[in-house]
């Protein structure tokens, strides 16, 4: 009712208020005695040429939300519960191949496809989450597009998984209600002051020593802080977390966009020459003696924005949300999932940090009746299930997207080996094989 209560609203207010806008600047021309007849036949004389481009500029953004919505609706969502293997033997590089094969950026090939047909890359979402301290794995994907790909190399790199596809979501069980549900909800960044930060790799798998393929008993496992936390939750708890992934791709307006976007080779380029004085001292890329020596440390942070950008990205928001009942909310449950991600922090290069959603600083001040906060809680519940990410500071941009290489985001979510030992993570019970090629064949008496 209340949405509907909204649109009626708007419908009348809008033009209301143009009215009384033009009404007012009418007066105000007669009273400065101003000639508003040869005005207005200026204006309309000069229609043909305004008026198509401000009709564009109005209506374009509505249009292209328009088609994309149309596009994503017909590629569908699934949500997949993975079930994990009673082995894991690979490093998250199996993780990174996977992500690797499901990468699609849906590039247009024609103007028609993208601004009729509304192709354009689409939102995969890797999740965790805890229901009840159960800590089940999640994958909610496009399912034209990317559900059958996932599937097949899930199966590919880790024999004896299970994959599922949820006939209801999980986060069904949740509806708002506050007087049931109370929640908490944060956004997990890059801390950067500027997109330039991007190409800065956090701590990945490779720094962990992971790619060595190390014994079993030797590994260090950098999901099992999150995982053995979530397995601590209580019956009456939720926690889930969602990292939301759209491919990165160049931008034109041949994918639908009115500026051309490069992608972050050339941020990785800018921050390079920055590292090493290029662009102070404008020396080129040959070696010459007035170059400024770099420390091993400086040395290392070039190598690995320059493995970073070699891979694949994606533009990644990460969301956080904690869920219980209403009058037992456990503050303690929040600091723990903040501590797993940051372990991925590497001074001198990237850190992750949090953003919070729905609280404000001065809440005496800035929502004295609660309301806003309520209205924050709802909203992101909405987000969560409908995969959404969305820029709640639009002049500061702090929880915009950040740019993750596979590499990064592999790190963050993977398939975790045998080493997690948490009694709510549950594995597969029996590991299914092919039955052998020698079998005999026939009818027996």
């Amino acid at each position: 009712m209340s949405s509907t209560f909204r649109t009626i609203f708007g419908a009348i207010m809008v033009p209301l208020f143009l009215f009384i806008a033009l009404g007012i600047m009418f007066y105000m021309f007669k009273l400065l005695n101003v000639d508003v007849e040869r005005i207005l036949t200026i204006v309309i004389a000069l229609s043909p040429i305004w008026l198509p481009y401000t009709l564009f500029y109005v209506t374009y953004n509505m249009w292209m939300w328009s088609v994309r919505e149309k596009f994503k609706f017909e590629n569908g969502r699934s949500t997949l519960r993975i079930k994990l293997p009673q082995e894991v033997l690979k490093s998250p590089e199996a993780m990174e191949s996977i992500l690797a094969q499901i990468f699609n950026p849906n590039g247009p090939d024609n103007l028609m496809q993208s601004y009729l047909d509304g192709k354009h890359p689409l939102v995969s979402s890797l999740e965790i989450a805890s229901i009840g301290g159960e800590v089940r794995f999640y994958a909610n994907v496009p399912t034209k597009k990317v559900k059958n790909a996932l599937e097949s190399q899930l199966y590919a790199q880790y024999p004896g998984i299970e994959v599922t596809e949820e006939l209801i979501d999980y986060t069904a069980e949740v509806q708002w209600n506050p007087k049931k549900w109370d929640l908490l909800s944060f956004h997990i960044v890059k801390k950067s002051k500027s997109s330039e930060d991007d190409v800065l790799p956090i701590k990945t798998y490779i720094d962990f020593g992971l790619d060595r393929q190390p014994k079993e008993e030797l590994k260090f496992e950098p999901m099992s802080p999150l995982i053995e936390h979530l397995g601590s939750a209580k019956p009456h708890e939720r926690i889930w977390i969602q990292i939301l992934m759209t491919p990165h791709a160049k931008k034109s307006f041949k994918t639908g966009s009115l500026s051309k976007v490069d992608t972050w080779e050339s941020l990785a380029k800018k921050k390079i020459d920055s590292l090493m004085g290029r662009d102070k001292l404008g020396l080129g890329a040959e070696e010459t003696e007035s170059r400024p020596v770099l420390t091993m440390g400086e040395r290392d942070t070039i190598a690995a924005i320059e493995r970073n950008v070699s891979k694949y990205a994606y533009s990644v928001g990460i969301r956080a949300m904690y869920i219980t009942e209403v009058g037992k909310f456990n503050a303690d449950m929040i600091g723990p999932i903040l501590r797993s991600f940051g372990q991925y922090d590497m001074l001198g290069r990237a850190s992750l940090g949090p953003l919070w959603r729905t609280d404000f600083n001065y809440n005496f001040f800035q929502d004295f009746t609660g309301e806003r906060k309520r209205r924050a809680k709802k909203n992101e519940l909405e987000y969560y299930k409908a995969r959404y990410y969305n820029i709640g500071d639009q002049k500061s941009k702090l929880d915009r997207e950040r740019i993750m290489s596979i590499e990064e985001i592999a790190t963050i979510y993977h398939i975790p080996g045998t080493s997690v030992i948490t009694p709510s993570l549950s594995r597969v019970e029996n590991t299914r094989r092919e039955a052998p090629a020698n079998l005999p064949i026939g009818n027996f008496r």
